[in-house]
């Protein structure tokens, strides 16, 4: 709850059979319909230049290349999303190592005998065990708040948050614990992220009132009490319970052993789960945002730099690839805003880096419609542009998805199948690179009157 680790929320799950995919049905399918594109794309450009018409064995053969090559790419979507399905399924179904306390009675404990005034008296108080044996104590009169809240105790601390959506960031909680020396502590702490340094002591926006928060242990258990001067009574109202095995170190909490996230219905005095609403939105965010900046559009990079001599497919290629992955760019980033007005995550790096892609590849997107002609004395800066903003907005990007993996406390699922992707693509780019470097340094050796390999040549053009 406290300190770096994964947002769990309690969130009972049914996970549904999976079906392998028909990855055989899909490729014929996918090879088909990339022909038929093909032989659209041919007859287009035959006639607009009806000299290509002498060229068309070639032309079919590169578009037949590009139809056996695309359903590898279809076949890495499907499996990058069967890994975030059983991602999803398994934040949902988690939630610490337990989920919420069954049965409605609580402990008779006498509170009198430990716990100042005006926490004594809890014969007019809601109790309901929300958590392995925690239990919450409460009552709202004439706009204040009163909660007892009961654990059980050893040593370390015990804290319950109060969240907007039932994640950790950006939500405020009490935490209360008894030194070694015996002293009781209690304290508010803004939890404006998942390191130690980020939970903020006597910060938050709980509204205390006058009355004195107490903390005090009965036997084997400790009870945090606590008043709210609340404008508007809590109705449903995300909670975190959470506990750690280690003394605070100068008011810096040590990383919880457990946690627990519901929603507490206080006008009814039940619990349930967390809405995964914003699970799947954040879900949605990641997986558009890894196939939009981390799959297609280094993807279009990679036909512009080194297809350029199946000219002009190559062109054509590359602008539809990146204006699709333009598109899942900007829905990234939309998601990302949206996420934002519900969450207020405190993420600035990574929604301002987010932006700031978003923006170089809007430039990209102008750059493409106000280029120069092949002859324009401009056309080389152009170029020099064009390719290396492209270059820093996926730069960037990849920057940008490992900070949002680590904002959200991403499993190993995330970072293992980011990771592949990545892999995919860096292995490929070199591959391609040291074919392109060999045949220049093949046709640096040849005659000067010796016919000059296209490949070679189209690696680094002049111009596009």
């Amino acid at each position: 709850m406290l300190t770096e680790s994964d947002d769990y929320i309690s969130v009972p799950t049914t996970i549904p059979p999976q079906q392998p995919p028909n990855f055989n049905l899909q490729t014929q399918e996918t090879n088909t319909s990339h022909v038929s594109v093909g032989l659209s794309l041919k007859n287009f450009l035959t006639t607009i230049n009806p000299s290509l018409e002498s060229q068309s064995s070639l032309r079919m053969a590169n578009i037949r290349s590009w139809a056996q090559i695309w359903p590898s790419f279809v076949r890495l979507l499907c499996i990058l999303n069967l890994l975030l399905d059983y991602k999803t399924i398994a934040l949902a179904d988690s939630s610490g190592s337990s989920g919420l306390a069954a049965g409605n009675t609580c402990k008779n404990t006498n509170y009198q005998s430990f716990l100042p005034p005006p926490y004594q008296n809890i014969s007019h108080m809601i109790c309901t065990p929300v958590w392995h044996t925690y239990e919450l104590r409460y009552i709202q009169n004439d706009g204040t708040t009163t909660i007892i809240l009961s654990a059980p105790y050893t040593i370390g601390w015990v804290g319950i948050g109060f969240s907007k959506d039932g994640m950790m960031v950006g939500s405020s909680a009490m935490v209360g614990w008894i030194s070694k020396h015996g002293h009781a502590k209690v304290k508010q702490f803004y939890l404006r992220g998942r390191k130690s340094s980020e939970v903020i002591i006597d910060k938050g926006e709980l509204p205390l009132n006058n009355v004195p928060a107490a903390v005090a242990t009965n036997g084997a258990e400790i009870h945090l009490a606590f008043q709210l001067q609340m404008t508007t009574p809590f109705q449903k109202q995300p909670i975190l319970l959470a506990f750690g095995s280690k003394y605070p170190q100068n008011h810096h909490l040590s990383k919880h052993e457990d946690k627990t996230a519901f929603v507490f219905d206080f006008s009814a005095g039940s619990t349930g789960p967390v809405s995964n609403e914003l699970i799947e939105m954040r879900k949605n965010h990641g997986i558009v945002g890894i196939i939009g900046w981390g799959l297609i559009l280094p993807v279009g990079a990679i036909v512009a730099r080194y297809f350029r001599h199946k000219d002009p497919l190559w062109f054509y290629l590359h602008a539809v690839i990146q204006f699709v992955g333009f598109t899942f760019g900007l829905g990234t980033v939309l998601l990302g805003l949206q996420l934002y007005s519900k969450m207020h995550a405190h993420v600035p790096a990574h929604r301002g880096i987010g932006i700031f892609a978003l923006v170089l590849s809007i430039l990209q997107i102008l750059a493409f419609f106000l280029r120069p002609n092949k002859d324009s004395k401009i056309r080389k800066m152009w170029n020099l542009y064009h390719s290396w903003f492209g270059r820093l907005a996926l730069l960037f990007a990849a920057i940008n998805i490992v900070l949002g993996m680590q904002a959200t406390g991403a499993g190993s699922d995330w970072k293992i199948g980011y990771g592949f992707l990545v892999g995919v693509i860096v292995v490929a780019a070199i591959v391609l690179e040291v074919l392109a470097y060999l045949k220049r340094s093949e046709m640096r050796s040849l005659p000067p009157n010796f016919p000059k390999d296209p490949v070679a040549e189209a690696t680094f053009p002049r111009g596009m």
